[in-house]
């Protein structure tokens, strides 16, 4: 016999059933919440594996076209596009950057003319794919150098543009590069191009992999902690996206993810811009590996992105984006 008094109100009677979970859930994924990022390599008819991220690949330009309509077709509204720019091109400098024939700039060409506006194109504006040293920017006695690093960030962004890009997407964390980037393409008439500022981006043990895949992880001296973002710290992420979108930022990202779920919340809370997510290199590699070797199952994907969702995110950058689409 069950004696006590117990509760009115049981919050299990509406996860009974499915379409009564269904009902009352609180957030939903679709394939509006991908962006799809893509690894370029020089060369034709070529895909390469990146032994460090399962079942991620890096296309030659002319291998574009399938990757892309995929995309369109599962109904993905963007695609971020990453150089794995040859050893050979590499400066110090990083003067590729600003070569009007390097891949990034190639890739935008071939899929806008294919594509038109099917599917919109955003590209990184940083240096670290193009210099010798592994760095964001320009580098003197191991420190990266602001005011001047930002005057080629500009270039590097008026090129992209004029090439056809979408949503340029500052990753340096250099401070005032939106501003001066946002004049530079008003200056030029390109007022309509979108600003996407990796606003908040911590000096993260989760890149690994990237790095790998574009090619910088062996050539990077010394680390990055001096211009990214401190993991130990939250307040100052809200003066970062405070400043950026002063400086005319459309939509702001987190890097990496998940870890800085927190992070996502609270800007979301504060600022009511769109704030995305990236699910970066390490993360993904991470739930690939567990799933592959079956300590987890398939269905950790759709939990880590909606752990994205739940806190806020307006937009998800994953490698997972396209098999998640297609499910969707």
């Amino acid at each position: 016999m069950i004696t006590g008094k117990f509760p009115s109100l049981r919050l299990r009677r509406t996860r009974k059933f499915t379409w009564s979970r269904r009902l009352v859930q609180e957030n939903n994924l679709s394939t509006n919440d991908f962006i799809y990022p893509i690894f370029l390599i020089e060369g034709k008819n070529n895909k390469q594996a990146i032994k460090s991220m399962p079942d991620i690949y890096k296309y030659t330009i002319d291998k574009l076209g399938a990757l892309v309509d995929k995309a369109i077709k599962n109904k993905i509204p963007m695609i971020a596009l990453f150089p794995s720019t040859p050893k050979k091109k590499k400066d110090y400098h990083g003067n590729e950057a600003l070569n009007e024939n390097n891949l990034v700039c190639k890739a935008i060409r071939f899929i806008k003319k294919r594509f038109k506006n099917d599917i919109g194109i955003m590209c990184d504006v940083a240096l670290d794919p193009y210099t010798s040293h592994g760095h964001d920017g320009l580098l003197k006695n191991d420190y990266v150098l602001n005011d001047k690093t930002i005057e080629v960030l500009k270039k590097q962004s008026l090129l992209q543009v004029q090439m056809g890009c979408d949503v340029i997407a500052p990753s340096d964390m250099m401070d005032g590069r939106i501003g001066k980037i946002r004049k530079f393409l008003d200056k030029y008439g390109y007022h309509d191009v979108q600003l996407l500022s990796y606003a908040v981006k911590y000096a993260s043990n989760f890149y690994g992999p990237f790095r790998d895949a574009i090619g910088s992880k062996k050539s990077l001296t010394s680390n990055k902690k001096n211009y990214q973002m401190d993991f130990t710290n939250s307040n100052e992420s809200m003066r970062e996206v405070a400043l950026d979108i002063k400086e005319g930022a459309d939509m702001v990202m987190v890097k990496p993810g998940m870890p800085y779920l927190d992070i996502i919340r609270t800007i979301k809370d504060n600022f009511k811009i769109p704030v995305l997510a990236y699910q970066v290199s390490g993360e993904y590699s991470l739930i690939k590996n567990g799933i592959k070797n079956k300590l987890i199952n398939e269905d950790a994907v759709i939990e880590s992105l909606m752990c994205f969702k739940r806190a806020g995110a307006s937009a998800i950058v994953s490698y997972f984006a396209i098999d998640i689409a297609k499910k969707l």
